[in-house]
């Protein structure tokens, strides 16, 4: 058992019979009243996200997960095909499980595939990857100081601002967590 003062971003837990990962969480105190805690979940399952509000002290059942490192084989219709690098068992998540990390990955990426009960429920990437820009409006010379941005999407179809100097084909490191621009690669 886990209670709200020990929850952590990322971390699975059991509510009511779903998994359910916690991305967000908001402790609250309102004048005379307990103190509340506002958490957003993403069902790991269903992929849908919702937010409750419980009182503070409430205990959650913490959920045992098993990591294994897989390999990204390729992408069938809405289904994600991944290999285990050590037994070589292949998995499958589909479009609504992968959520956002089907932006940040390539085949034959190696990543961490989290299980429970020998079922895939997760894919966890690390916290900034290199993706290549597949179009973009060009830069006008003489503005790359300026530090106003413009629209780019990469080669794996996620939408990101960028400086002025950046082209197609140029590599760029994006941040996993928020999706934003960190640098030129």
């Amino acid at each position: 058992m886990v209670s709200t003062s020990e929850i952590k971003r990322g971390m699975v837990i059991d509510l009511d019979g779903q998994l359910q990962k916690i991305l967000e969480f908001d402790h609250q105190k309102i004048g005379r009243g307990s103190a509340q805690v506002k958490i957003s979940f993403k069902n790991l399952r269903s992929g849908s996200n919702t937010v409750r509000t419980f009182q503070a002290g409430a205990k959650f059942n913490d959920v045992r997960l098993e990591r294994e490192v897989v390999q990204f084989l390729y992408k069938d219709g809405e289904d994600y095909h991944f290999m285990n690098v050590e037994n070589y068992e292949q998995s499958i998540l589909n479009d609504e499980q992968m959520g956002d990390v089907k932006y940040y990955i390539h085949e034959n990426d190696t990543l961490d595939l989290i299980t429970y009960n020998s079922e895939p429920i997760d894919i966890e990437i690390p916290p900034s990857v290199i993706l290549s820009i597949a179009y973009t409006e060009p830069g006008i010379k003489g503005d790359t100081a300026s530090g106003t941005s413009k629209p780019a999407t990469t080669d794996t179809g996620l939408t990101v601002n960028v400086p002025l100097f950046i082209n197609i084909g140029d590599k760029v490191r994006i941040d996993t967590r928020s999706g934003s621009y960190v640098e030129r690669a």
